[in-house]
């Protein structure tokens, strides 16, 4: 962990706890209570001073001040103030029990809380939900679950892992091998070998553990789990594994999806704030600014609202200014965040693949009927489009030609409308037409869609870039870079002109090379903007992806920063944009792609280009990686939000080319 007290919340000096008392006593009396008053004392105390203020509360005043505190506030507010006033260790039973105890069961509350505390902790646990229940947590926690899940369950509230000086140097390698074996090697997966060494080895011997999983498989362990495990056991032993790496970061992410997606989950909100605040609320903070656009701070301020706001920032403490160098721990994990990603083999996975037995002509005869006379039979239409590969598509516009002597283009273009038409179309255009046709309309008319461009660009390899530039020119008879320099200017423009040559350098890291390219952009963050922008245009517009990923794990060493947060604020506008989006291409394409859906679906109305342009495009490269990001990311699964943002026949084609639920 960091050096020293890494909490927000610490003991008030001069402290008189019958001099409090009294304060809440007041804030309480007559009509209507001080709310102020009291959400700035009871965070302007540690828990151990809160504890004397109900005892001296009950000396004083014969009362309990829980029970007058519940009477008093209503909602979020006193749930906060309450809980607050807890023991950590009872706040916790509280959760556990109520997690157990309700109409079905709070699977994530229980993983989040046996996941995440260490030996101490768990042990007081045990005892404070004896104490409060009169009857044994672990009898109550498996009478409520089962499988593996609660296997593992048992052993977290063991409280038994080996301390985390702990590291068994002669087995590191020895335990890779066998998590290895136990998952990847074999038919059937040996849970019981995750589970005895995911739940009793040390932080540090498991995170060595993991490195060497790293090596051996080519792929962090959290792939392989998901991929192997399934159900609450998946997500138990995820958090258990992403706790290991590192408990802010894990907080961080609980946080994040608490209160983003649909509608905030106050109950986890509440609980990570308070039980965090005196221990390493700062490094949560570190990490929510490293991995998310904003600070919890800001996340805060914007999710929540009145006193319940006011307490939450209170525990929160600062706002995070989106300078800064690095934290220890956080340059660490920025460090190893790029390393992952260099060493990691991304298998891509299609949604979309081709027709078994696929008769183009019959195809084709079918289409025609469905469009032939009166009305249109928009199912045959898109039953037939959307379970087809775009090469077979290719052959039926051509059987639809050879056998009809129509143009199936202008056929579809007729009969169908609005953004039907345009998926539809879409999906029948070559990838190339598809792409030259959406950098035309990202361009075209009035206002330019810069993302669009942007998204494109950075994401499409040299053969598709030289294919797109050639379907342009066909189809709308300049270059696209006449196109690009008519339609935008400076920097921006220079920066897409780069892109749209097609000559990004191949091949795997020169780890010389990426020492000195990291050394050039961490100087180049100290000159004029012109300049830094000049030297970022040369290093990530030319350099080969692989290479790239070593620059920017090497530019945390160099610099303490990591690339993504500089890029946020050294530069601005489009520039901003390009540069960003080159670096999160770079570092996990499919979680940007998926990104730029959730942007496309979230708020008021729905960028349907995008939404286009994205199912189709990657719905025979890598869609599959991009809902398995999304519901990663969002808690939610890009089915649902596909579901719950469009209608009609177009949902039903999306639908169709999203694959599964998730």
């Amino acid at each position: 962990m960091g050096m020293g007290f890494r909490g927000t919340v610490t003991d008030a000096p001069d402290f008189d706890a019958s001099a409090d008392a009294e304060t809440l006593y007041n804030a309480m009396k007559g009509i209507g209570s001080d709310k102020e008053a009291i959400l700035d004392l009871v965070t302007g105390r540690s828990n151990a001073q809160r504890q004397e203020i109900v005892q001296a509360y009950k000396s004083s005043y014969g009362k309990n001040l829980i029970d007058d505190l519940k009477y008093e506030l209503t909602g979020k507010f006193e749930r906060l103030i309450v809980s607050l006033m807890r023991p950590q260790a009872y706040h916790d039973a509280k959760e556990i029990h109520d997690a157990i105890k309700g109409a079905g069961t709070d699977e994530k509350c229980l993983i989040e809380v046996l996941a995440s505390r260490n030996n101490q902790q768990i042990h007081n646990l045990v005892e404070a939900y004896k104490d409060a229940y009169g009857s044994d947590i672990e009898e109550d926690v498996t009478g409520d679950t089962s499988g593996h899940f609660k296997k593992m369950l048992v052993v977290l509230l063991q409280g038994t892992r080996d301390e985390p000086g702990v590291v068994h140097a002669d087995l590191v390698e020895e335990d890779a091998q066998a998590l290895f074996a136990a998952g990847e090697e074999q038919w059937g997966t040996e849970e019981s070998i995750f589970i005895m060494l995911l739940g009793n080895r040390s932080v540090n011997h498991l995170q060595m553990v993991f490195d060497k999983y790293q090596e051996i498989a080519e792929k962090p362990i959290e792939d392989s789990i998901k991929s192997e495990l399934s159900g609450d056991f998946e997500r138990l032993m995820l958090a258990v594994v992403q706790c290991i790496r590192s408990v802010p970061m894990y907080f961080a992410k609980r946080l994040y999806k608490s209160m983003k997606g649909l509608g905030t989950q106050d109950n986890t909100l509440i609980r990570i704030m308070i039980c965090r605040s005196e221990i390493d609320m700062l490094d949560i903070r570190e990490c929510f600014r490293m991995s998310y656009e904003k600070s919890l701070y800001n996340m805060i301020k914007e999710d929540t609202s009145g006193d319940y706001k006011r307490t939450l920032l209170a525990l929160c403490g600062g706002d995070d200014d989106l300078a800064g160098e690095f934290f220890p721990e956080a340059a660490q994990l920025a460090y190893k965040m790029w390393e992952t990603s260099a060493t990691t083999k991304v298998q891509l996975r299609p949604t979309i693949r081709p027709a078994s037995d696929f008769d183009p002509a019959d195809d084709a005869q079918n289409l025609r009927k469905a469009m032939k006379g009166f009305g249109t039979d928009e199912d045959v239409i898109i039953n037939i489009v959307a379970n087809r590969s775009n090469e077979q598509r290719q052959e039926i516009r051509q059987a639809f030609k050879s056998i009809l002597g129509r143009d199936l283009m202008k056929d579809l273009k007729s009969e169908l409308s609005k953004n039907l038409e345009r998926l539809i179309i879409g999906l029948m255009l070559t990838p190339a037409e598809f792409d030259a046709k959406m950098m035309r309309k990202a361009m075209e008319g009035a206002g330019t869609d810069e993302h669009a461009l942007i998204e494109i660009l950075v994401t499409r390899s040299n053969g598709e870039i030289q294919a797109m530039n050639a379907a342009y020119r066909a189809g709308y008879k300049k270059s696209m870079e006449d196109a690009i320099q008519s339609d935008t200017s400076g920097r921006f423009s220079q920066i897409l002109t780069s892109l749209v040559q097609g000559a990004r350098e191949q091949g795997p890291a020169d780890c010389d090379r990426a020492l000195v390219d990291a050394q050039e952009l961490a100087d180049a963050c100290n000159e004029d903007s012109d300049d830094m922008e000049i030297k970022f245009m040369s290093i990530l517009c030319t350099r080969s992806f692989p290479h790239l990923r070593r620059v920017f794990q090497e530019f945390v060493r160099c610099s303490n920063k990591d690339i993504e947060q500089i890029i946020k604020k050294e530069m601005s506008g489009d520039v901003k944009q390009a540069m960003y989006g080159i670096v999160r291409s770079v570092k996990n394409q499919s979680n940007y792609f998926a990104e730029r859906l959730y942007k496309a679906m979230k708020g008021m109305g729905t960028d349907d280009r995008a939404l286009i342009r994205i199912m189709v495009s990657r719905s025979e490269v890598d869609l599959f990686n991009i809902r398995k990001e999304f519901k990663e990311t969002h808690d939610c699964s890009l089915h649902e939000f596909i579901q719950g943002d469009t209608s009609g026949d177009y949902r039903k084609t999306l639908l169709m080319l999203c694959g599964g639920q998730d």
